[in-house]
């Protein structure tokens, strides 16, 4: 797969956490871009939306769910992934999910199971399928 033509925008205030990401992906060609916090997230995304965005739900300034509503006000296509350290059904999750996110990525997930996210929510949407419309798993016929 050539990455280099894919976004990404991760938003997160902790260091530990989105610069070994941020450096892992870029390894892999993928075009990174990082906030610290909702509001700068939803500045960049206002100068222009990336292919997909993983932002943290508990931030300092402006938290996930601040974002993600601000976001939706003006783009509700951009594929969020929403970062939190354990998955539950707490209230945030209930108001991200009724938002429109693409999923949940928990903190304790690996690399690969953040690339697989990626691929997976990528091809639903059609603009960034892999040429052809097939799926990159699939074998050239």
């Amino acid at each position: 797969m050539e990455n280099k033509e894919i976004g990404v925008l991760l938003v997160d205030d902790e260091n530990d956490f989105i610069e070994p990401i941020a450096f892992w992906l870029k390894s892999r060609g993928y075009s990174v871009a990082t906030c610290r916090n909702g509001k700068e997230a939803v500045e960049r995304v206002k100068a222009g939306a990336p292919d997909i965005m993983f932002m943290d739900i508990n931030m300092p300034v402006m938290d996930g769910l601040e974002a993600l509503k601000n976001i939706r006000e003006f783009n509700k296509e951009l594929p969020i992934i929403m970062v939190t350290a354990a998955y539950g059904h707490d209230e945030k999750i209930t108001r991200a999910k009724e938002l429109g996110i693409s999923g949940f990525f928990a903190k304790n997930y690996t690399f690969d199971q953040l690339v697989q996210m990626i691929q997976v929510t990528l091809r639903t949407h059609k603009k960034l399928q892999p040429e052809g419309g097939k799926p990159e798993s699939q074998p050239a016929a």
